[in-house]
Order: C-alpha cells, then structure tokens, then sequence
C-alpha cells in the first residue's frame, strides 16, 4: 500500500515542519597526563656557542713623532726670491686733443611737441540720460483684470442619495482558533545536557620560582671603570723669552721718494662780475602759464524754491485717492449637504463577504486522523499509511 509523507498530508501550506533533533556525536578529549621526569633546559643557542678569549685590537697606524731641527731660519719665501720688479714706462697717448667750444647764438629751435599740439577749449559733453521726473496719467484707474472677466461661476449638481441598508449580524458564532494554537500545541522535549567538562583546579605544595630562563641565562657582567690619563705637569723653560720677530729682524727699511700727481693743478678765476646762474634750459624752456580747470557742474533744473516750507510733499501733491472696490470672491460655500434620507452604514466588505469555515490541517495532530504511522526516513519525514475503513457488520 502506498504511504504518505507528513508534508503531503498537510493542508495548510506552511513550510515548517516540527521535527526530532537528532544531535550528532561530541568527540569527548582525552584526560591529561603530565609526562613524568625532568624537564630538559638546555638550548639550541646553548648548545652551539663557544666561547672565545677575545684580546684587545693591536693600533696599525705609527705614532706621531715630531722631529726637532736645530738652527736658524729661512724666511725668505720662493716668491719673494724668484720675483724681480721690472721698470715700467708709461705708454702715449694716441688720442686727438678735441677742446669744446660752446655756440654764441642763442638756440631757439621749437620741439614737435610744440609745434603739433594746438591748445583748444574743452566743452561738456551732452547728456542723454532720461529725465527723472514722473509722469502722471490722466486717464482713470482700469479695475478689471482677467480673472474677473473670463471667470463664470457654474452651478454644482446635486448628489444622488443612496439608500441605508439594515445591517444584519451573522448567526455563527466567533471562531477564535489561531494557526499558531492549532499548529504548535507545547509539546514538553528534554533538556539539553551539558557537554563541558568539570573543571578541577589543580594546587601545588611547592613555592612558586621566580627565576627565568633569561635570568640564568644572561648573568650581569663586571665592568671595569675607565683608565684616567694623567696630564703631565707643566715645566717653564730655561733662560730668558726673545722678542725679536722675523719681521724685525729680516725688514730694511727704504727712502722712497713720493708720487707727483700728474693732474694739473686747477687755477681758480678771480673775477669782480656776479654770479650768472641762469642755464639755456631755464632760459630756452620758461615756465607756462598753467591755471587749474574748474569743475564742469550741470545746471540745476529744478528751481530752488522760494519763501517758507509748505510741509506738502511730491507725493501727496500728485497721489489722488481711488474708491477701493472689493474683489467679488468666486470660492463655492463650504456649507454641509444636508439629506432627508437616514445614513447608509453598509460598506463593500460588509456585503460582499462571505465567511467560511477553517478547516484543521491534519498535519498539526500527532498522528493525522484516517492514517496510521508507517516509519521515519534518515531525513527526520514521517510516514504514514491510510487506515482501511471499517465495515459495519448488518
């Protein structure tokens, strides 16, 4: 007979199946043993290093020896020995002798500047710029706009009344069963067990050693302190200090003779006449006549008034009040539709709903109704087989 799995017999649709969690096997580690005997200490870098004696770096380069020479010495540098003064002559002159005569006549050419420019009278511009004075119109003030004379007021349509239906409640009862209560009804499943190892806290009798293998391993070494070099003692020298120089001793002194300056020697002009200090620039390029432009004032157009201030401004002078007519609001009234007809309370849903009754899915049951339990797959499915119908004996 053909049998039937839990997920075809189920009517409702729903996805999640309750089924028995199988957990797999924990692999449960071996207690600790610690190794008996002694712990080996000893290092790669203990194994392998040797020590050496290590000797001090013998010093390669000699010592400075400073070599004394006795007897007198030579100042005279090769310069000095290899250089002899030659006798220079002065060379002539091969310039022609030009003496300068200045013009007895008067000069009296005229620059281009004076003889292109031609001094004229400067004129104001003209002026194009608009009068600012405001125009009044003589025509009346113009009131209608476009919104008052296209718009046309239209008379609204009366809603049509819908008459109240009587509502009438259902017979059957309520029926408050979730799918929550009838699929899941609160089975009672065992408690978890606990996989974690207890834990023993292990004491040790022995005092705890605070020593390190980097302790044993690296001992502080002894240093010896630095050797101090003793300056040796300052000893005057024998006999008396000399105070002759090289210079002293090696300079001759010469007679020279001086230098006669080879510039003449200026020969001043006594004269009884005054002072002309008059140049040809001052007196070919005399002073002009310049006076500075007066400012170009436009001429005033408004007239200044005359006697007391009246008080009455532009403004007042040229306003003239307009009547102020109301704009003639086109806005329907907001006032409620009333109707003779009582309230219609039926909606859509209230009529065109049609209750139904909810069948239990005979998934939710332990063992479905009508079938009889066959076996379980690996996979955790149920199996079921349909009970054959029993036959009323006459």
């Amino acid at each position: 007979m053909k049998t039937w799995c839990l997920c075809q017999i189920c009517t409702c649709g729903s996805d999640y199946r309750p089924y028995e969690i199988v957990r797999p096997p924990r692999h449960i580690p071996e207690e600790y043993k610690p190794k008996q005997g002694k712990i080996d200490l000893g290092t790669t870098y203990r194994r392998d290093f040797n020590s050496y004696t290590v000797q001090p770096v013998a010093i390669i380069r000699p010592l400075e020896r400073q070599q004394v020479q006795k007897g007198k010495l030579d100042t005279v540098p090769t310069y000095k020995d290899d250089y002899r003064s030659w006798d220079i002559e002065k060379s002539e002159s091969y310039r022609p002798e030009h003496s300068y005569h200045p013009p007895m006549v008067k000069f009296g050419n005229s620059t281009t500047f004076q003889d292109a420019y031609v001094p004229r009278e400067a004129k104001p511009r003209q002026s194009f710029k608009p009068s600012s004075v405001a125009k009044g119109s003589t025509a009346p003030f113009d009131g209608d706009t476009s919104h008052r004379l296209d718009y046309r007021p239209h008379q609204l349509e009366l809603k049509a009344a819908r008459p109240q239906e009587v509502y009438k409640p259902s017979d059957q009862p309520f029926e408050d069963l979730t799918t929550h209560r009838n699929d899941f009804q609160g089975l009672v499943g065992e408690t978890a067990k606990v996989c974690k190892p207890a834990y023993t806290r292990g004491t040790l009798n022995v005092p705890f050693s605070g020593s390190t293998e980097f302790r044993e391993s690296f001992q502080p070494w002894e240093i010896p302190p630095p050797e101090v070099r003793k300056a040796p003692e300052y000893v005057p020298p024998a006999g008396s200090m000399e105070l002759h120089s090289t210079s002293h001793l090696d300079y001759v002194p010469h007679q020279a003779r001086r230098v006669v300056p080879i510039r003449p020697v200026s020969q001043r002009r006594k004269t009884s006449f005054p002072f002309q200090g008059k140049s040809t620039t001052q007196a070919d390029f005399p002073a002009w006549e310049s006076c500075r432009p007066g400012l170009i004032k436009q001429q005033q157009q408004i007239p200044s008034p005359s006697g007391k201030f009246d008080g009455l401004s532009t403004f007042r002078s040229h306003y003239v009040p307009h009547e102020l007519v109301p704009t003639e609001s086109c806005k329907p009234f907001n006032a409620a539709l009333k109707s003779s007809f009582p309230f219609s309370g039926v909606t859509m849903y209230s009529v065109e709903y049609t209750p139904k009754k909810q069948e239990v899915c005979p998934a939710s049951f332990p063992c479905p109704p009508g079938y009889t339990f066959e076996t379980t797959n690996p996979q955790g499915h149920k199996f079921f087989r349909k009970a054959a119908p029993t036959v009323q004996a006459f």
